[in-house]
């Protein structure tokens, strides 16, 4: 399992993901779900992935193989291309439907399960800052100002954070904060996710991705993760009791 969560904000957008994969107890890996592409000053685009490993792997590299390509013929449409980046969204979706068509119908006769999902953020020139999800059938939503955050994965530990702090004005440094308290509330309650995590950040109009990865010794990262808890032990032992 994994956990991504991407927020979007009138100041940027903000992207985080954990690297743990789990086929069993005994098999535990790491593999990045977080993949950027850009051209600076023109196009940053950002994808999180969840789910069944080699479907999300085969979307990821239909993708990767585009953008390469596009690079030396502009002709060829890509994420770093396409008109717009809901046209963007609908190229992950109809890269997730291909591979699903091809690969599904073995993966389930083998057992596993093969669903995933896809976040997909960033920003062109001239364009607004987006954030969507799309689904296993290659269909997708956008966020609003109404729903400002996507989770996929194991994201029920790391919602109440999200739903007591994000909202579309929250600043790009508080923002950083919640998604960090959300991944290590997830991590404390879920063996399926794990470090290192992998951040980035997309200020709006900057068209320039900031990552940074995060292993268990980061400083700042201990220190939240610290505080956090001793903040939620001071708050639950000043609540009232309950007379019986």
């Amino acid at each position: 399992m994994t956990y991504c969560v991407g927020l979007k904000l009138k100041a940027g957008l903000v992207l985080l993901s954990d690297t743990r994969t789990n086929a069993g107890v005994d098999n535990i890996g790491r593999f990045k779900k977080m993949f950027v592409y850009e051209q600076p000053g023109e196009r940053v685009v950002a994808l999180m992935t969840a789910g069944n490993l080699g479907i999300t792997q085969g979307v990821v590299t239909k993708l990767e193989q585009a953008v390469k390509h596009s690079r030396s013929d502009t002709e060829i449409e890509s994420l770093l291309t396409c008109d717009t980046l809901y046209r963007g969204a609908q190229m992950v979706g109809e890269a997730m439907r291909e591979v699903q068509k091809r690969d599904r119908a073995e993966i389930e006769a083998q057992g596993a399960a093969a669903d995933a999902t896809v976040i997909m953020a960033g920003q062109r020139k001239g364009g607004e800052l987006r954030l969507f999800q799309i689904y296993t059938a290659g269909n997708f939503i956008e966020a609003s100002e109404d729903t400002p955050y996507f989770q996929i994965g194991e994201h029920k530990y790391g919602k109440p954070i999200l739903d007591r702090v994000i909202r579309p004005d929250t600043t790009i440094d508080e923002a950083v904060k919640a998604a960090l308290v959300s991944m290590d509330s997830t991590v404390r309650s879920n063996l399926s996710v794990g470090m290192p995590l992998d951040l980035c950040v997309l200020p709006v109009n900057a068209f320039h991705a900031k990552t940074q990865r995060i292993d268990s010794d980061h400083p700042e990262f201990k220190q939240i993760s610290a505080s956090w808890a001793a903040s939620l032990r001071a708050a639950f032992n000043s609540l009232p009791s309950v007379k019986l």
